[in-house]
């Protein structure tokens, strides 16, 4: 249990947009921050970062809170693991007793899996730089390879003891359940014990951005015809390879400062790069890009740059599934390396600067690279030729920035010796004909459009008073503490300031009305003690709630889709804003607040009466008329004190 100071000094020292920041990329808009939607696939930007407000809000898929709700949505964390998360980030100290077997066995399935990756993790690094094997055999190779003590540290490598069942063996003596050991794929289970995955291999973590370890790759030392060269973590409930890129979490902060992404294929390239001064750089880990890959990079920068071996005699296959990445409009540029060089072998040959040069003299656009890998094939045979234009085609169709496509159409006309509109032609056939479930394969005819079979959804049935609820929380929220009127005792001649949260609080209260929303009614009742305390009470309060339902509600309701220009501001154009006319708005909300709920007892009196006629109860039927009249006389009055307006 983590005590109330102790939560305040984390959320008072979480700055959203630094935690934010280190997800999406950020780009001032006015005095808040925009960028594309970590929890959902958008093209255009539509997530909000409010510092002032300190909250997020994405206006496209709805998701909103602070920066613990952030932190639990992102990383699918509980509310005490997101705030432990944040303090370790602001190096905040938060005192807890270390967990029994008992209270780990408790944990739910994930976080007892990262529990044992993390584990795992140190038992690992121990291992390389403690053990007399690990220094003897996995140092020397990390030494023999040329990389510096203060790499292996930073990307947390380590070393898998050769005893069969070394790990798993001192890792169930100290506690860790068996049965998770074998989830993480770090155990094998065996007829009568559990064995070593990775024995006898030197120990690459692979990290969530946040830090995470989800799983591992391991390399073998010895030759052995038999066994893999590298092996990986199978796929778990925290480890699923098509969503991860090795290097991410060290790559994250320094690609969205230089706006540019470098690829290459294994971990050591990654770990080259970093000594070579060139830290935005990720690893697919030899698999074909897959889209959440390209997601996740895009995340920080619609810029890609990939670099390919010199003799990699698998290119051409490798171009083919480059079509994602153009897709999702991100602009793509290959580097080839020298004849028989990878990332690892030429950055330690040539210098950090001529690497850094050779870089940036060598990038050449995705679609010029394509065109002119294949035109070396094609010669001057027709069919080839033909087939060549197809594929290039292919990748200009599935981009889909429509100015994006007709400078490409154009440089491959010349390229290509083909006239423009022909090209276009081809374009357009593909992009009408192609199946948007699989946007990478050549079209045929299984993928002509199939009609789609009617979706039947549930309406969820909002209370009447739904909206009516949430406008009096927004305005207790945003103006609670501002000045509504002011009174003057009649006994003592005094000037009494009521604010707006005190005329609210008197309105609803003195006609006992309740809230239906469970959460605005939580919010609500804090305002009522405040006010009777005579206490003031910040929109803060309940953005940094402890219950996360509170800070959400309260982060969603503060969120403004729209801000005044800049331009408008300057120019001290007239625009009229609900500071302006409070009163009016608040004294409407409450009079709508009151006749939705009047609405409510009417419908529910009506139900009475059939009941109450069905059983001829005479004298029930009179009384229920009755309240009903007089509920109706109500509602006229608040309908003429709101202009007129028929209340539904």
């Amino acid at each position: 249990m983590i005590d109330r100071p102790t939560i305040d000094r984390i959320l008072d020292a979480a700055n959203i947009v630094d935690v934010v920041g280190e997800f999406v990329q950020l780009k001032k808009r006015g005095v808040n921050y925009l960028g594309l939607c970590p929890f959902h696939n958008e093209k255009t930007p539509s997530f909000t970062v409010s510092p002032s407000k300190e909250i997020f809000k994405c206006f496209g898929c709805g998701k909103v809170g602070n920066s613990v709700n952030f932190i639990m949505e992102h990383e699918h964390l509980t509310y005490p693991e997101a705030l432990k998360y944040l303090a370790r980030k602001f190096h905040i100290e938060v005192i807890e007793k270390e967990l029994s077997r008992e209270e780990l066995e408790k944990q739910n399935e994930r976080e007892s899996l990262l529990v044992v990756t993390a584990y795992a993790a140190r038992q690992f690094t121990e291992n390389l730089f403690n053990t007399d094997e690990g220094i003897t055999i996995g140092l020397t190779y990390f030494k023999e390879r040329g990389f510096r003590q203060d790499t292996l540290k930073k990307f947390e490598l380590g070393y898998s003891l050769e005893k069969r069942d070394a790990f798993s063996k001192r890792a169930v003596e100290e506690g860790y359940k068996q049965d998770f050991l074998v989830k993480t794929g770090l155990s094998i289970q065996g007829e009568e014990k559990i064995f070593d995955r990775f024995s006898g291999r030197v120990m690459f973590p692979i990290h969530s951005l946040s830090g995470q370890v989800l799983g591992f790759g391991g390399r073998i030392l010895k030759k052995d015809a038999k066994t893999a060269k590298y092996l990986n973590s199978p796929e778990s409930e925290i480890y699923h390879k098509s969503r991860i890129l090795y290097g991410m979490y060290q790559a994250r902060k320094t690609i969205t400062q230089e706006d540019k992404c470098y690829m290459v294929e294994g971990y050591t390239d990654v770990m080259s790069m970093h000594e070579a001064g060139i830290e935005n750089v990720v690893a697919s880990s030899g698999t074909s890009l897959t889209v959440e890959q390209v997601k996740l990079v895009k995340r920080f920068t619609p810029n890609l740059t990939i670099l390919y071996d010199g003799d990699s005699a698998g290119i051409k296959a490798s171009i083919r599934g480059i079509d994602i990445v153009l897709e999702e409009g991100m602009n793509v540029k290959i580097v080839l390396l020298p004849e028989g060089e990878d990332p690892d072998s030429y950055s330690k040959k040539v210098s950090n600067e001529e690497f850094r040069q050779y870089l940036k003299n060598n990038e050449t656009d995705f679609i010029r690279f394509k065109t002119q890998l294949l035109m070396s094939e094609a010669s001057n045979d027709p069919v080839l030729k033909a087939n060549l234009i197809r594929d290039v085609v292919k990748s200009i169709a599935v981009i889909p920035e429509a100015i994006t496509r007709t400078v490409y159409i154009k440089e491959c006309s010349t390229l290509l010796e083909v006239a423009e509109p022909i090209l276009y032609n081809e374009v357009n056939k593909l992009r009408s004909q192609k199946n948007f479930q699989d946007r990478n394969k050549y079209p045929g005819p299984e993928d002509l459009p199939v009609k789609p079979q009617p979706v039947i959804r549930q309406i969820k049935q909002e209370p009447v008073s739904y909206y009516s609820e949430r406008e009096i929380i927004r305005l207790l929220l945003k103006f609670g503490s501002v000045e509504f009127e002011r009174l003057i005792n009649k006994e003592d001649g005094r000037e009494e300031i009521l604010t707006v949260a005190d005329y609210v609080v008197r309105e609803l209260t003195s006609d006992e009305l309740d809230f239906s929303d469970s959460v605005c009614s939580r919010i609500f009742a804090e305002f009522r003690f405040h006010s009777q305390q005579g206490l003031i009470t910040g929109d803060k309060v309940f953005v940094k709630h402890e219950d996360p339902a509170i800070s959400s509600l309260a982060a969603d309701l503060l969120a403004d889709s729209y801000e005044l220009s800049k331009i408008w501001k300057e120019k001290q154009t007239y625009v009229e804003t609900e500071e302006m006319k409070l009163r009016e708005i608040v004294s409407d909300a409450v009079l709508k607040f009151k006749s939705d709920k009047i609405n409510i007892l009417r419908k529910e009196i009506m139900l009475q009466l059939e009941e109450a006629v069905k059983n001829n109860d005479k004298e029930r039927t009179i009384l229920l008329q009755k309240r009903y009249s007089s509920l109706s006389v109500a509602l006229g009055v608040i309908s003429k004190q709101l202009g007129g307006r028929i209340l539904l």
